[in-house]
């Protein structure tokens, strides 16, 4: 069998963008090593989740990883607290959370409290959360955990029978269709109160813990010194946590060598890919931020990847880079970490991998347009090179380019077992 690396660039597509000449990021970036991949493969388009659906990313990773969300998928709150190591059973309530800045009233000024919120502020806010939040609307009691950046999970422990998670978001950039968490592309700045969406009484009690945690987080956090210190020095306080993607229990799901044959280790960041990874029991590796400083991190990564597909079947390797730019509407930005991974991590890893023996495939979770400043339901750009794949002639890795390829338009789904059969397939 042949060793397998599936690399995604989390919300690497985009639209064509006037001020870069009409080209996307992807387009205007300087990929030499990922073109290189092109030319010695086919390339095709991926609908993640499915038309019209703008997913988040646990739903599209659930996808791209073959498992179908609509089957697989229980909300993305336990996913996070299983990522971030916070105890969890059926009958709990989990939720993502966002520290956030609000203003008068309750209008959103900042969703990720300027992406300036330091590890060591949102582990004092979290523990000033867990240390002086009572709920009474109902008996039980909420912890909230910090991960990266303005990202938490937060659990809700019921102390006398289950909560339900059919319940709606306070974030009002995302919405719940057939379950599953997708983002809008138009709502109102302003936070929502959560309501039940149905009339058990598990869910009108999860619905009301969760308005009172949001009234009494408000409160806690607002004047904390935390918030204090960052408006003396001109930054926005962290005074709530916006809510989202509840869940009442994790999906049962066999492992991804169960379902596919291929022992996998992954690099992940963040804590929903984590728990994914437990999800699906894939190895986790561990591996340097890619933030900050990311061009060391990202050769650092590539050189893990060389050593480490050695002792694994595959690798799920997932670059968190360029979706955060296309989040904050800069192009630029997106184009030039396209460009950074293309020579830092492509660079550094396609001359130690033997194409022969190895199938890559490189793909995204969803696109991330920076007109929209959000995720959006566009076919992202999917390439599979190496392992005697034969070429199809297109030349770069980019979306326009990748409609031409003979691969053809897939469902995220359905990339891994494609995958598992060029792995499996014999010369």
């Amino acid at each position: 069998m042949k060793k397998l690396l599936y690399v995604i660039l989390d919300g690497l597509g985009d639209r064509p963008i006037p001020e870069l000449d009409g080209r996307t990021p992807l387009e205007a970036a300087d990929t030499p090593h990922l073109n290189r991949l092109v030319a010695q493969g086919r390339q095709g388009t991926v609908i993640s989740v499915g038309k019209g659906i703008a997913p988040e990313s646990d739903v599209a990773v659930m996808a791209i990883l073959g498992y179908d969300p609509l089957r697989y998928h229980a909300g993305r709150g336990p996913l996070e607290a299983l990522g971030a190591g916070l105890p969890f059973k059926d009958g709990d309530v989990a939720l993502r959370g966002n520290f956030t800045t609000v203003g008068e009233g309750w209008e959103i000024v900042d969703r990720r409290v300027g992406r300036s919120l330091q590890a060591e502020e949102a582990r004092e806010l979290a523990a000033a959360l867990n240390r002086e939040m009572t709920l009474a609307s109902s008996p039980a009691r909420a912890v909230t955990q910090s991960t990266v950046g303005y990202r938490c999970a937060v659990v809700l422990y019921p102390t006398e029978g289950k909560l339900s998670a059919n319940i709606s978001n306070t974030d009002p950039a995302y919405a719940r269709m057939q379950g599953l968490g997708v983002a809008k592309s138009d709502f109102a700045n302003l936070v929502e109160e959560c309501r039940a969406l149905d009339d058990s009484p598990e869910a009108w009690m999860a619905a009301e813990l969760v308005n009172e945690y949001t009234r009494k987080c408000r409160e806690i956090l607002d004047g904390h010194p935390v918030n204090q210190r960052r408006r003396e020095r001109g930054q926005p306080p962290a005074n709530l946590i916006l809510l989202r993607d509840a869940g009442d229990h994790l999906p049962d799901a066999p492992s991804i060598r169960e379902r596919f044959g291929i022992e996998f280790g992954c690099f992940v960041e963040m804590p929903v890919e984590r728990g994914i990874a437990h999800l699906l029991q894939m190895a986790i590796i561990e591996v340097p931020p890619s933030a900050g400083d990311r061009e060391p991190a990202y050769r650092q990564w590539a050189q893990r990847a060389i050593e480490e597909i050695k002792r694994h079947e595959g690798l799920y390797l997932h670059l968190k880079g360029p979706d955060e730019p296309g989040h904050d509407g800069d192009y630029e930005g997106k184009r030039d970490v396209i460009t950074l991974i293309d020579r830092a991590f492509f660079g550094t890893l396609l001359p130690k991998i033997d194409m022969g023996e190895t199938i890559i495939a490189v793909t995204a979770d969803h696109a991330t347009p920076c007109s929209l400043r959000g995720h959006s339901a566009d076919p992202v750009p999917l390439l599979v090179s190496g392992g005697g794949v034969q070429p199809d002639g297109t030349k770069t890795f980019s979306e326009r380019e990748a409609e031409k390829g003979d691969i053809g338009m897939l469902l995220g789904v359905d990339i891994m077992p494609m995958l598992a059969r060029l792995a499996k397939k014999e010369r």
